[in-house]
């Protein structure tokens, strides 16, 4: 596949004083192909919006190079902006226009003269053709969300970038606006996600898991779990914390992570080491409703990642 976003050593930093400067983005490297949805995973103040922001040419990188489409950010702006959508965290619907309004105010933003046929294609896709006479103001945060979305896709853009579209967007919505991601695939469009969710990776071509303005992992989401190289052991007990604490005597507290009422122990051999668990919470008179031994998630890498 061809690559139409590349970023070399991109550093973003801001001055916070006379003397103090805040790294946002840290010496950040990959490189995006055609037709994929590529996702930026990481907590908030890792760097994702910042990195939007810079591949979407609204900020200027302070050190290093980003190239789009064959254009370079910093010199060919204009070029590259007629090639883009951008759903930012706060996508500005006009609340007293109704849905069909709004599509047609972007429309005439973007310069898009005969959009009918478009926007007709865009309502049945987000299956918001029924409700078109509804104000925005009236939708729910997922119907919402995939106003935003119609919009910035009236002008038929060669890649998007959606800055955490589904935060706090309930969960049915969430994985319905996901199908909609995976079926605009089909169009040849590159899909550029922020999101905090590490579910959400699951569904990306590749991800690239970020922590305070550096790159941690940047892969398929499968080679990123196969490259983990411990194996997991999930309980299910009735007091997690105190089980943690009981088990931090013989493992590193970077091998125990803690996912509500279950308990991940990150191990080499797991079918070795899950006797030697139970005994020891026995012991302690520490309940497990449930045990198992599983693959590891994307979730389990990125914390493990933190620690290293």
């Amino acid at each position: 596949m061809a690559e139409v976003i590349i970023l070399n050593n991109v550093v973003k930093t801001f001055s916070e004083g006379l003397k103090d400067r805040l790294i946002a983005v840290n010496h950040l490297s990959f490189k995006i192909e055609r037709g994929e949805i590529f996702s930026m995973v990481g907590p908030d103040g890792a760097g994702k919006t910042t990195t939007i922001r810079m591949m979407c040419g609204i900020l200027a990188p302070t050190e290093g190079s980003i190239s789009l489409l064959g254009f370079d950010i910093r010199k060919q702006k204009s070029e590259v902006k007629k090639h883009i959508g951008y759903l930012s965290q706060r996508f500005s619907l006009y609340q007293d226009l109704t849905i069909d309004e709004n599509i047609d105010f972007f429309a005439e933003i973007h310069k898009v003269r005969k959009h009918k046929d478009r926007k007709e294609e865009l309502l049945a896709f987000t299956r918001l053709t029924q409700f078109r006479d509804r104000l925005a103001g009236r939708l729910s945060g997922g119907m919402k969300q995939k106003l935003a979305l119609a919009c910035t896709l009236i002008h038929t853009p060669d890649i998007i970038f959606l800055d955490e579209p589904t935060t706090g967007v309930d969960p049915v919505s969430r994985r319905d606006f996901w199908k909609i991601l995976s079926s605009l695939l089909k169009s040849g469009i590159t899909i550029v996600v922020s999101t905090p969710y590490l579910d959400e990776a699951e569904r990306s071509t590749r991800v690239a898991l970020m922590n305070q303005g550096k790159l941690l992992k940047y892969d398929t989401p499968e080679a990123i779990k196969s490259s983990f190289h411990s194996e997991v052991i999930e309980l299910v007990c009735d007091n997690v914390r105190v089980a943690s604490e009981v088990l931090l005597r013989s493992f590193a507290r970077k091998d125990i992570q803690m996912f509500g009422d279950r308990l991940h122990i990150l191990v080499q051999d797991a079918k070795m080491k899950e006797s030697e668990v139970l005994q020891t919470l026995k012991k302690e008179q520490i309940e497990v409703r449930s045990n198992r031994i599983i693959p590891a998630s994307l979730e389990d890498v990125f914390i493990a990642s933190l620690n290293v």
